[in-house]
């Protein structure tokens, strides 16, 4: 074990600062006050996330009786996906390919009536509007896929299993300058291509969809995202909204290469019927020989709005500013009662002492808060799907990230609570320091109060980065989505996040270091 000499020629090593945490953590539990408040916070964030969770009712109508809101479809690899669009297709047994020439891609778009009771459609496409061709497990919604399409402003694109999207070239399309699609099976194995000219072509990218069966769905698809909006609310947060669009894709030139037994059908995937058993904007379908017409609403891509799993840890931060009390505690109650002298004797090397009683507070507000995080996921999650809420599935590993993580969040935001208090050695002072160093910017850039702009950018630059652990949908480049802290998205990744708390939290505890090393006696 290394050591090095203190001033008094005392041999110094891990040993000592072992022992120096363990004094620390037996000063902690002596106390019964700070153990009932650090009981209190996970008492806290457990009830007020049960309480969140059990008055957290959906319903969705059926005519007369209201009925528990269906669960999304599910992709290939778990997540929740929007699978919506109309479908001109054949079955493809073996391997084959499908080429089309895309001649145009034209659309609707909805925008604010002018006139009550009078629509105002007008001309126009979606930036993530889609017209291609695609191979399909099955009609089914959320199964596998692969697709080569033109977009509405992102030029070709290659996507298969919702989550993976590869660019082709940009541009658009018209009838003086076609887009030729083609899309190849060979075993599971698809391959998407581009050509100008039908000539020429451009290999895009391939996609392994693993244990496709021996006969798909192989054809023509359109379809259209909502026309998202985002405007400033009365407090001055943002508010969403998507209006209805359509997109249609004409195709000539339609060739399909390989055993299809069976002629083209038509379906209008995803579609529902209303009260009336009539189709919400259906989708339609024209063919002239090999000339088609295909217009289609929705999306295929990753879902990102509906209730997520993390909303039961809404009350989290009642939780975390009790914890920010007894975090300064710990430290300015030896300054008030005048012990800090006999801490700091007690050790070999003084400014050893923050990172003590750091490194003890912090495990303790870890064991402390990891049940609490658990319990309230867990049971919390239980609670809202019994009450008919719909929440978007995530993986075992993102319910582990988000639960542990927000364990962490806890145990950093106290090792910072008790940094500024030592270097304010006032119990205020330093409470009000982290609450708004830590608590405020999350609460205001979360709520309807500043512009996405200014609430992303408090949430990158203030401890509040820590709260992306909670984030359980990921921002997906392909998906138009209001992507902002009040519809619980957050401009960092989780461990950026973490990471930036984690950096406020050495500073400030770097910084009580060196002052005990200067000014202490």
């Amino acid at each position: 074990m290394s050591a090095v000499p203190d001033r008094s020629g005392r041999r110094v090593g891990l040993g000592d600062f072992r022992r120096q945490v363990r004094a620390e953590w037996t000063k902690f539990r002596t106390v019964r006050g700070w153990v009932a408040a650090m009981a209190a916070a996970a008492l806290v964030t457990v009830l007020l996330g049960l309480l969140s969770a059990s008055g957290s009712y959906a319903s969705c109508g059926a005519g007369p009786v209201e009925v528990a809101c269906p669960l999304p479809p599910v992709g290939p690899t778990g997540e929740a996906v929007n699978d919506k669009f109309f479908f001109v297709h054949r079955p493809l047994t073996g391997d084959g390919a499908i080429t089309v020439r895309l001649t145009s891609l034209t659309g609707r778009i909805r925008k604010p009536d002018v006139a009550p009771g009078r629509l105002n459609l007008v001309s126009g496409v979606v930036p993530w509007a889609k017209a291609g061709v695609m191979v399909k497990e099955s009609t089914g919604q959320g199964s596998p896929y692969a697709a080569v399409m033109m977009t509405g402003e992102h030029g070709v694109r290659m996507q298969h299993d919702f989550i993976h999207d590869v660019a082709g070239r940009p541009g658009g399309v018209s009838q003086r300058s076609p887009r030729w699609l083609r899309l190849t099976r060979s075993g599971d194995t698809l391959t998407g291509y581009e050509s100008a000219d039908g000539t020429n072509w451009t290999r895009i990218s391939s996609a392994t969809l693993a244990g496709l069966p021996r006969t798909v769905r192989v054809g023509l698809f359109a379809t259209s995202p909502g026309d998202l909006t985002v405007t400033r609310g009365d407090l001055g947060g943002s508010v969403a909204a998507a209006r209805f669009t359509e997109a249609t894709g004409e195709f000539d030139r339609v060739e399909v290469r390989g055993e299809t037994p069976g002629g083209w059908r038509d379906d209008d995937i995803g579609a529902t019927a209303g009260p009336d058993g009539a189709v919400h904007h259906p989708g339609r379908a024209g063919r002239s020989g090999d000339v088609f017409s295909v217009t289609g609403t929705g999306d295929i891509a990753p879902a990102t709005e509906g209730p997520t799993p993390e909303r039961p840890l809404s009350g989290m931060p009642v939780g975390l500013v009790l914890v920010i009390v007894v975090s300064v505690m710990f430290i300015t109650a030896e300054y008030r009662h005048g012990l800090i002298r006999t801490t700091l004797l007690a050790g070999p090397r003084r400014g050893r002492m923050p990172a003590a009683k750091a490194l003890a507070l912090g495990l303790i507000t870890f064991a402390a808060a990891l049940p609490a995080t658990t319990i309230t996921f867990t049971v919390g999650g239980r609670i809202l799907r019994a009450n008919g809420n719909a929440l978007l599935p995530v993986s075992p590993l993102t319910q582990v990230r988000i639960v542990v993580g927000t364990a962490a969040l806890f145990a950093l935001a106290a090792v910072l609570a008790l940094a500024l208090g030592a270097l304010l050695r006032r119990s205020v002072s330093a409470v009000i320091a982290t609450v708004v160093a830590v608590v405020v910017p999350h609460v205001v850039a979360t709520t309807s109060v500043l512009p996405d702009s200014a609430a992303q950018w408090l949430l990158r630059v203030t401890p509040a980065a820590g709260f992306a652990v909670l984030q359980s949908i990921p921002a997906y480049p392909h998906v138009l989505g209001h992507y902002a802290p009040i519809a619980g998205f957050y401009p960092l990744p989780p461990a950026a996040g973490l990471a930036v708390l984690a950096g406020y939290a050495a500073l400030a505890l770097g910084a009580a270091a060196l002052r005990l090393r200067r000014t202490d006696a």
